[in-house]
Parts: structure tokens; sequence; C-alpha cells
């Protein structure tokens, strides 16, 4: 991975994670490119081997998306870490990894409070059909309510369980359930029909991280 491959990915995700988020990179076997936080630093320096344990190498062991608390005998800190690999055309090239001083917690793990005129109901992340952004919040779409939520998708994304919700879009994350029918659509994009009737897209940009989660 060359500098400026690294370069893209920087532009890529560093507005898809919260402020103070430390920012790891990596191929297959050292880390290439390190941002440090305020909030949590692990001391990486490029060329340092991806330790075992670690978030990074448990996304490229598993070949999927890893949310995890990481004990401090890995980096000597503990640290809650969000980590992604980096797939082309088959074949693993690496990993970006987010690194948090703990997983936050200002609700329930498993439901959303959205708001709804000037009432608030909380929804299990089970009958969420998808979350999509909009005007800086997040709006929530089960089968028979919608409402917003105060966090950004990005926040959110870190308390969804990466085995049910995946992100398709820039500003769309979907419940992998409530997908009725996957289209082809063009510029080897996809076109997801979901149970509710709504049409949302899968971006160039993340329409092979979709197909090889999605096994197809």
């Amino acid at each position: 991975m060359d500098p400026k491959q690294i370069e893209e990915i920087m532009d890529v995700i560093k507005d898809f994670f919260p402020e103070n988020t430390s920012i790891a990179i990596s191929d297959t076997n050292e880390y290439l490119y390190y941002q440090p936080s305020k909030k949590v630093d692990l001391k990486i320096k490029p060329g340092d081997p991806i330790k075992e344990g670690s978030a990074a190498h448990q996304a490229l062991t598993y070949g999927q998306k890893i949310n995890t608390y990481i004990e401090s005998d890995v980096f000597g800190v503990p640290y809650y870490g969000m980590s992604i690999p980096l797939i082309e055309e088959g074949e693993t090239k690496g990993s970006v990894t987010a690194i948090f001083p703990q997983k936050p917690s200002p609700f329930l793990t498993n439901y959303i409070t959205v708001k709804i005129d000037d009432c608030w109901y909380p929804i299990k992340h089970n009958q969420v059909i998808y979350l999509e952004t909009q005007l800086r919040k997040t709006f929530v779409k089960t089968m028979s309510k919608e409402g917003y939520h105060r966090l950004n998708l990005s926040d959110l994304e870190l308390f969804l369980a990466p085995d049910s919700f995946i992100r398709c879009h820039r500003s769309y994350i979907v419940n992998i359930d409530y997908i009725e029918e996957i289209q082809p659509d063009s510029h080897s994009t996809f076109l997801l029909i979901m149970k509710d009737g709504t049409r949302i897209p899968v971006s160039q940009r993340y329409a092979s991280y979709f197909r090889r989660s999605l096994g197809f």
C-alpha cells in the first residue's frame, strides 16, 4: 500500500468517525500510518508489527469488521477498537482501525431511542430497517415508527451489531434482515429494495465491501 493509497483512505474515512478518534492503517503485517488522539494513544509507529490480539489482527484474521474491547496486555493501555479489513479482488490487503478509550454508552446496548414530535420512543435494534443521515441527525426507520436520533450515523454505527447491520453508503446503514431484494445498478453498484418498500443505493465506494460481506 503506497502513500497515495493511504492518503485516499484517510480522505474517505475522516468524516466517518467521531472527533478524538485515533486511526491506524496497516497492511497484513505491519502498521503503515497512525494518527493518535488526545483521548487514547497506543504509541504505534509506522513499521511496527501488528500485535496478536489487537483489533487489527482480529479483522485481518476473520476478514470482517470487528468491534471489540482490547485489554491492556496488548498495547499497555486498554482501548475499544473498530477495525475493518481492506479487501481488493478477494484478497485482504490491510485494515483500518478506529481506536477509542472505551466504548461510549449513552444508551442501552439493544435500544435506540428516537424522537417523534415531542415524545421519545425506545426501539430495539432488530426492529430498525435502516438509518439515514439527515440534517446532522440520524433518521431511524422501522415498520411502525420513524424518528430521529441526536447522534450522527458514524457514532451510532459503534453500537450496531456488525452481523446484522451494514453500511452501504455514506448516508445509509441497513439491517440485512430487512433487505427484500438486491438489484444491479449502474457502475457496478446495487439498489436495495427494503421490506417496507424503501429503495436504498449501495454506492460504488461500498459496493465491493457489501458484496463480500453478503457473499455474492
